[in-house]
């Protein structure tokens, strides 16, 4: 092999090289801009659930594909530097009322099984209060077009739909169910 050759050889293999970086570093940024991002959860709102200090898996094509549904935890843009995560309790249209801590939708009760653990360790009130939202009447509220109504699972230490309003539903940024670390939490929340 001549050196001409051999210089030749270690140019191609170079250029291969800062290809195959250069298309890793383009469908990194894909999956993580458009399909897939990493989150991590900051504060008790949505204790016992997830924990401050979770790190999840924000699946963003969810809601390229379809619609949020009710009790999904989704990530929304809350303002332009922060996210948040919280839980959806009403679509849009649905009437959202609380008895007796007891959600009730369009008349009909649920039970919002992820909270049994934070209704049992309470001793003396409700765990959910009544929304303090200027177009709530005697604890009831209707979700306008095109928005949702958010709770955090930590019904007494969140900032949600109940303070700041319902969120656009354009604000959402995905679904989030796969906390990935700290390695003892690895789990599907639903």
């Amino acid at each position: 092999m001549t050196e001409q050759t051999k210089d030749n050889s270690v140019i191609k293999s170079f250029w291969e090289w800062i290809k195959a970086l250069a298309i890793a570093i383009i469908l990194a940024t894909v999956i993580r801009h458009f399909l897939f991002a990493p989150i991590l959860v900051d504060g008790q709102s949505m204790y016992p659930t997830l924990h401050d200090g979770d790190r999840m898996i924000v699946n963003k094509l969810s809601y390229l594909i379809g619609e949020p549904e009710r009790f999904d935890i989704v990530v929304f843009h809350y303002n332009q530097e922060q996210d948040y995560i919280k839980r959806v309790i009403g679509l849009p249209g649905d009437h959202i009322e609380y008895k007796d801590d007891v959600l009730y939708i369009n008349g009909q009760p649920y039970d919002e099984q992820y909270l049994n653990q934070s209704k049992a360790g309470i001793i003396d009130g409700l765990l959910t209060e009544s929304f303090n939202l200027e177009d709530v009447t005697n604890g009831e509220f209707t979700v306008p077009e095109g928005q949702l109504f958010v709770m955090g699972d930590n019904r007494r230490h969140s900032k949600d739909s109940r303070h700041i309003g319902t969120i656009n539903s354009s604000s959402v940024v995905g679904k989030t169910s796969i906390i990935y670390w700290p390695f003892s939490r690895i789990d599907i929340v639903q």
